[in-house]
């Protein structure tokens, strides 16, 4: 049975499935699916209902609309929230949380781009652990045209996304970026016709949440870790947990008797 919740006055959509599929919808098509700031707040407690309440195994995260993921922070809020460098630290602060609890999310979560993908937004995806897209993606990261930083501990998740040398042609150039460049540089795990995004972006997640989940976190713990060490010893003990699960246990059961296995998270 689905559960359904709502963050930011409605503009944050959540909704877990029977399947353990989460979805967490932007929900403000008129804008473009710009993240306003209390937008950025919510999303970290959007992610926790996911994943506690909602008992996601996988989080798909998409713009409402079927047009554009995210323009990325809403401009229009700029001459307030973040007119100097004080008003500017308080608002990324905002920024940073929601970045980090994609990041460091436990489970797998899985970006679904159409249309527009800038700024924040892009900052959104580049954060998941899986992006997909259809072709008419397009990304950009135009802070330089507006005169400002990017949130500095954001950086690192372009580099890993684009690589390097694109990060750096991005931020530097504000130019814009297609589909089938961020496919070429890695940027994307696959391109789709857009009738067929949300059908490939589901079976991916279903895929995902139908694993080991005690599995699924530790690697995700293993990959995170390559950045630091408190990761690193936080993965060596994850994976020190699937020894003992009893999801090990019905895995080497269900291979002995050749039907697939019925993970309990345990």
């Amino acid at each position: 049975m689905d559960v359904k919740n709502s963050f930011a006055d409605g503009a944050i959509l959540t909704e877990a499935a029977a399947t353990r599929v989460g979805r967490l919808i932007l929900n403000r098509p008129e804008k473009r699916n710009a993240l306003n700031d209390l937008m950025w707040r919510a999303l970290p407690a959007a992610i926790n209902w996911l994943v506690q309440d909602g008992q996601a195994r996988a989080i798909v995260i998409e713009g409402a609309g079927g047009c554009d993921f995210s323009a990325g922070a809403d401009i229009g809020e700029f001459e307030i929230l973040r007119r100097d460098a004080e008003t500017a630290r308080a608002y990324e602060a905002g920024n940073s949380a929601a970045f980090a609890a994609i990041r460091t999310c436990p489970v797998p979560v899985i970006a679904a781009i159409r249309g527009i993908c800038f700024g924040g937004g892009f900052g959104i995806a580049a954060a998941a652990d899986l992006r997909l897209a259809d072709d008419t993606a397009r990304f950009a990261i135009p802070a330089a045209r507006l005169g400002l930083a990017y949130p500095l501990d954001a950086v690192p998740d372009l580099v890993r996304a684009l690589g390097d040398q694109q990060a750096r042609l991005a931020l530097y150039s504000t130019r814009e970026i297609s589909a089938a460049e961020a496919l070429a540089c890695h940027c994307l795990l696959s391109l789709v016709h857009p009738d067929q995004l949300e059908t490939e972006v589901l079976r991916l997640a279903a895929d995902i949440a139908a694993a080991a989940p005690l599995s699924v976190r530790a690697s995700k713990a293993a990959v995170s870790a390559q950045s630091s060490r408190s990761h690193l010893e936080l993965a060596e003990s994850m994976a020190a947990l699937t020894f003992d699960s009893l999801d090990y246990a019905e895995g080497r059961r269900a291979f002995r008797e050749k039907r697939p296995p019925s993970f309990s998270g345990k």
